[in-house]
């Protein structure tokens, strides 16, 4: 089977593309099919954060690249700076993963949450989009992808 073995960002036409919900663009090693049926094995030295426009190199030069899938989000809009501070510290307390914008947070849709933030002041509106989380502070894409050892 062929094998992407690195990630690079080459700017010609891919062979294929996969399309990944966020979840699944955390991977190390795994069998995939192309949105075209280009199957090949994902097999990278270390688990990865694959992001949108990343090309995976397969092992016959040819590369496959990233698309993030659109998913079931949220958008919750704030009045002004100091509201989206307040707001991203309530988000961030939680541990949930969320985009922050310069007027707006976008996070995964969820009631209860929406809820909270509507209760905090935003405006919260539903949006099918590709979701770009913010990453860790520790340099690892992730959240928690520092090492609690």
């Amino acid at each position: 089977m062929t094998r992407a073995t690195s990630i690079t960002h080459v700017h010609t036409r891919p062979a294929d593309t996969v399309t990944l919900a966020y979840d699944d663009r955390h991977r190390r090693r795994m069998a995939m099919v192309g949105d075209n049926g280009l199957e090949f094995l994902l097999d990278l030295p270390k688990a990865t954060e694959l992001r949108d426009g990343d090309d995976l190199l397969l092992d016959d030069g040819r590369h496959v690249r990233v698309r993030a899938a659109a998913e079931e989000l949220m958008s919750a809009t704030c009045n002004d700076a100091q509201h989206l501070v307040r707001t991203a510290w309530h988000v961030g307390n939680r541990h949930l993963p969320c985009e922050i914008h310069q007027d707006r947070l976008v996070l995964r849709f969820d009631h209860v949450i929406a809820d909270m933030l509507e209760k905090l002041g935003c405006t919260v509106t539903r949006v099918n989009a590709p979701f770009n989380p913010e990453g860790g502070a520790y340099g690892h894409g992730r959240t928690h992808g520092h090492d609690h050892g």
